[in-house]
């Protein structure tokens, strides 16, 4: 366990509209760092690693959807330059959508017969990503291949708490995803006996392994490529395939797979597909018709909200 015993505070002023708790704790159960940070009454506790240094933060909600504001306390294990504590501020604000402006995704929300509704339930919502790195996002996107949830959840909590940081601050203790250079030195077999994780072990590490060796680019080197060079230099790391990429770019896409295939196959069409997977390709380039360069921010609103918009357009909507 790692005591992280200095602290700094500083304010963070998000572009409005911005809602504190619909972009920490997303109604579909998506955490902002880990599945095991803590949230309280507008507070989160939660700890992530950045610029490969464990970062604990405290956050907490002094403002309103118009005019937000976050209190943030970032503790250290040992004091930093002011050059790499402005970086951690930096990251922390583009990785918690701060600085994200979504008026013209609301714009186009009112004029669309799905968005509306889905725009006007969640408004304030941002897309968030996982730090400086890829390594958790695809790690997830592995632990999710072929499972239910329950049982995903179940290698992705055992996953953080047996190789994750365990980082200690304000009287509580948050387990950090590992970073990929923990991994890498580790036995598949022994991964896959403890975590119960099978042939997904190997991909991680061999994808750990990528990350540390290649010095594979980080999330901003990633912003930097276009959407497609970005998805191109994803589908190289091990166990990550279309879906996958498109949901890890930092870019934004339009994730088909075979679930949400039907999903939005019943928005689109109006009906059920005879086959999911058949239908993946015709569903994506539909979302992107529609809506652009803004298709991952309505994916994203749309599987944030199934259930809702299940009741108002009247459609059974599987929400996994």
């Amino acid at each position: 366990m790692v005591k992280l015993d200095h602290s700094f505070t500083y304010e963070i002023k998000p572009i409005s509209p911005f809602d504190f708790e619909l972009t920490t704790r997303k109604p579909a159960g998506w955490p902002l760092f880990t599945p095991l940070e803590i949230y309280d009454k507008g507070t989160l506790w939660t700890a992530v690693n950045l610029n490969e240094t464990l970062v604990g933060l405290m956050l907490t909600s002094k403002g309103t959807l118009k005019n937000p504001l976050i209190h943030a306390k970032i503790f250290l294990k040992s004091k930093t330059s002011k050059e790499k504590l402005d970086k951690i501020k930096e990251t922390l604000v583009h990785s918690i959508g701060a600085d994200d402006d979504l008026h013209e995704f609301y714009d186009l929300a009112k004029k669309d017969p799905i968005l509306k509704y889905v725009a006007s339930d969640l408004r304030g919502m941002h897309s968030t990503s996982s730090g400086d790195t890829i390594f958790p996002d695809a790690v997830l996107a592995i632990l999710l291949q072929m499972a239910p949830l329950k049982r995903s959840n179940e290698m992705i909590d055992c996953i953080i708490r047996k190789y994750g940081e365990k980082g200690e601050f304000e009287d509580k203790i948050i387990y950090a995803w590992p970073l990929p250079q923990r991994l890498a030195i580790l036995d598949p077999e022994t991964i896959a006996k403890v975590c119960k994780i099978g042939y997904r072990a190997k991909r991680i590490v061999k994808l750990a392994e990528k990350l540390v060796k290649e010095d594979f680019p980080k999330l901003e080197d990633l912003e930097k490529l276009s959407s497609e060079d970005a998805k191109e230099r994803l589908l190289e790391l091990p166990g990550i395939g279309d879906y996958s990429a498109d949901i890890i770019n930092p870019h934004g896409s339009f994730p088909i797979d075979v679930w949400s295939a039907e999903v939005f196959s019943k928005l689109f069409f109006g009906k059920e597909p005879e086959n999911n997977r058949q239908a993946v390709e015709a569903v994506k380039r539909e979302g992107i018709l529609r809506w652009g360069k803004w298709s991952w921010m309505a994916f994203f609103y749309v599987v944030q909200d199934l259930k809702n918009l299940s009741e108002k357009l009247n459609v059974k909507l599987r929400l996994t």
